[in-house]
């Protein structure tokens, strides 16, 4: 029996019927499920979410750049102030699952069944957060929520080209714009050593966030359909199978990251993880030790409405007979500076992955 009734006592036959077991235990038990749910699904975003917020917009500051100025004498220096920031706004949607059944249905219902449609709408509700995500992470342009209280919200993209300048670079002392979505210039299966596209993402990444010699905490998520050619990149260094005890004189990688998919190595200096919802042919980039690219908009505590998955039901005496399944969240990016996208083609422009348009 899966996890939502091991701390339940009954009887683990063919029929342990839910209403044997009371719906009222079996509706505690699966809120105590559903808080380990969320807890997991937190720790997994963490690589592109950096906190929730309950504010609907915001306005998102960085350091500015230049030089102190020269003084002489008794003379006072002039008043500076400092650049980079741009207005974000964050969207807020409710999206749901119902489990409704009447007196019969639920009275030959049993435990394991509940589990099944309890998993599932735990798995749709992982699909949806991941789907969101990424389609904010791939979308190049500003998009409208109408916020039912505050009204029309512009949510920005990951730098675009736009208006915006951000602080300087490394090696500059100029505000400039920037834009983090582009085009390799070459199909996927011509990465080499020549067209490598982790060094391209880990420039446009190092350049606002510094680079060390001990090389950075980057991150690339990229589709399996990409692993060979990336496996076969000279320097490449993979990370072991963890059943697997590595021999003398061999380099293996340490203080491996927690990310999303399977971390397969290093390569130009930056982690790569094979993560299956990458659509293929894109490439996304993120420093693990900036402030990630994006924030979740949730409701105030005020409300009372909690946060991530939550169960809500209508009869406190037999809560599943409609169970409604609830979560309550937006994504907007804040750091518009951390994040590139990358796709692996020749059309001469980003293009957004389809399934994302």
């Amino acid at each position: 029996m899966g996890l939502l009734f091991g701390s339940i006592t009954y009887d683990d036959g063919d029929r342990a019927y839910v209403n044997h077991l009371g719906q009222r235990l079996v509706f505690d038990s699966a809120l105590t499920y559903l808080e380990r749910a969320n807890a997991d699904m937190r720790n997994v975003l963490s690589a592109f979410v950096e906190s929730e917020t309950d504010s609907y917009q915001e306005r998102y500051k960085l350091p500015g750049g230049g030089r102190l100025q020269r003084r002489g004498g008794q003379a006072q220096s002039g008043a500076v102030k400092a650049g980079g920031s741009w207005d974000v706004a964050y969207p807020l949607e409710d999206f749901g699952a119902q489990i409704a059944g009447d007196d019969v249905g639920m009275a030959y219902m049993t435990a394991a069944e509940m589990q099944r449609h309890v998993d599932t709408i735990i798995v749709q509700n992982q699909n949806t957060v991941r789907y969101e995500l990424l389609k904010r992470l791939f979308t190049p342009t500003a998009t409208t929520f109408n916020d039912p209280l505050y009204g029309a919200l512009t949510v920005q993209p990951l730098a675009n080209g736009d208006s915006v300048v951000y602080p300087p670079v490394q090696g500059s002392e100029s505000e400039a714009t920037d834009n983090h979505f582009l085009e390799s210039g070459y199909a996927a299966s011509a990465i080499s050593d020549t067209n490598n596209p982790y060094i391209t993402i880990r420039e446009e990444l190092e350049e606002h966030f510094a680079d060390t010699a001990e090389g950075s905490n980057i991150c690339v998520f990229i589709h399996p359909n990409e692993a060979p050619e990336t496996e076969a990149l000279a320097g490449f260094v993979p990370v072991l199978d963890r059943f697997i005890a590595p021999g003398l004189n061999v380099n293996v990688p340490t203080d491996l990251p927690r990310v999303p998919g399977k971390l397969i190595g290093r390569a130009s200096g930056v982690w790569i993880s094979q993560w299956r919802w990458m659509p293929s042919g894109y490439m996304v980039g993120v420093h693990l030790e900036a402030p990630a690219p994006l924030r979740m908009r949730v409701d105030p505590s005020a409300t009372g409405l909690g946060r991530g998955l939550q169960l809500v039901t209508t009869d406190e005496d037999m809560p599943f007979r409609a169970a409604h399944w609830r979560h309550r969240f937006g994504f907007g990016v804040g750091d518009r500076l951390n994040g590139v996208v990358l796709e692996l083609g020749t059309g001469g422009s980003y293009t957004i992955p389809t399934a994302y348009a």
